[in-house]
């Protein structure tokens, strides 16, 4: 599985990736410019994410943009709904129009902060990204 991580604090990037490494190939990214080029990236080499988690806020373009711009490439890509990059967002807000917005956008799913890693598990069983 290839998952990448877009998340700007240092202590929740290192925390998701020692989690999800055991899980697949982790890449991460600091911030959304870098998170829009990494999956550009997987897109052109043919290598999609399965699973991308993606922090709200972030520097130089917030997760929500970033989730947009990633579900218009993928429809323009002429991707099939279970073929599309399996997104979570995270995020230590609790404002529920940010979470609201990035459903209506097209995520999968919602970990709040700090990640609770067995809720974080159910999830990602639920997306069928862990077929264990």
């Amino acid at each position: 599985m290839r998952i990448l991580i877009a998340e700007d604090d240092m202590v929740s990037r290192k925390f998701l990736y020692g989690f999800l490494s055991k899980y697949g190939e982790c890449d991460i990214v600091v911030d959304g410019l870098e998170a829009l080029d990494a999956f550009l990236m997987s897109l052109k080499d043919e290598k999609p994410y399965d699973l991308i988690c993606l922090d709200i806020m972030m520097p130089k373009v917030d997760g929500v943009k970033v989730l947009k711009t990633i579900r218009e490439l993928e429809t323009q890509k002429g991707l099939l709904s279970e073929k599309r990059s399996k997104i979570i967002m995270t995020t230590a807000l609790a404002e529920a129009d940010f979470v609201q917005k990035a459903f209506e956008i097209g995520c999968d799913a919602y970990a709040a902060k700090p990640i609770d890693t067995t809720k974080l598990l159910e999830v990602l069983k639920k997306l069928n990204v862990l077929l264990y």
